[in-house]
């Protein structure tokens, strides 16, 4: 009772001073929740993240020479979606399955493929693998695919693509691989929350540093 009494009182000024006392434990706490962190990234480390970028130009000015912004909205909404659709489709995963040895489109689906926002300009297909290599294949392999899948239905006006719609690979080789979180992402996140432990033991628990 007196641990919820103590949580539901309002904020006194002997609680900020008490912290501030603390100093010394602050800098401790820090240091110590940095390297859990990081013991624990280098006990079970995230994947390795890769990205490969398309540039989609949807010619807005061909497209809409009049230049309404509620009509261009809506066109990059709509062709956008379309893309996406394209990008996540049966026969660009198969395709991508295809060209890396080993790989489904069950585990493709499974959260291994991220793509970023669509819009007009540069696109990013980003992969994650446990192996780095893997993962520069995956985002190199569905950037490529996608490219040409969608040059292909322009070009034959299939799945209702608009003709002035223009896709370009510009980054799909010899792109980095990193681990994704970090290790910087993973020493915040120790130290933030032995910070906040800490603060709760002080203030909560009446614990002295």
């Amino acid at each position: 009772m007196d641990l919820v009494k103590r949580v539901l009182s309002p904020p006194h000024p002997d609680d900020l001073i008490q912290l501030l006392k603390a100093w010394r434990f602050w800098l401790v706490a820090a240091v110590a929740g940095a390297l859990m962190g990081a013991v624990v990234f280098f006990v079970a480390p995230p994947a390795y993240r890769a990205r490969a970028t398309v540039n989609v130009d949807f010619h807005l000015e061909q497209a809409w020479p009049q230049n309404s912004d509620r009509e261009q909205f809506y066109y990059l909404e709509r062709e956008a979606r379309k893309l996406e659709e394209i990008a996540l489709s049966d026969a660009t995963l198969e395709a991508v399955s295809k060209r890396v040895t080993g790989t489904t489109v069950q585990e493709l689906r499974s959260g291994k493929l991220q793509l970023s926002q669509p819009g007009n300009g540069g696109w990013h297909f980003y992969a994650d693998d446990a192996d780095a290599h893997r993962a520069v294949s995956l985002a190199s392999a569905w950037a490529e695919v996608f490219s040409r899948q969608v040059d292909v239905q322009v070009a034959s006006s299939a799945a209702g693509l608009e003709p002035y719609i223009t896709v370009s690979p510009v980054q799909t080789a010899n792109i980095p691989a990193d681990r994704s979180p970090t290790l910087a992402v993973y020493m915040s996140i120790g130290a933030i929350v032995l910070l906040a432990v800490g603060a709760f033991s002080i203030l909560f628990l009446a614990i002295k540093p």
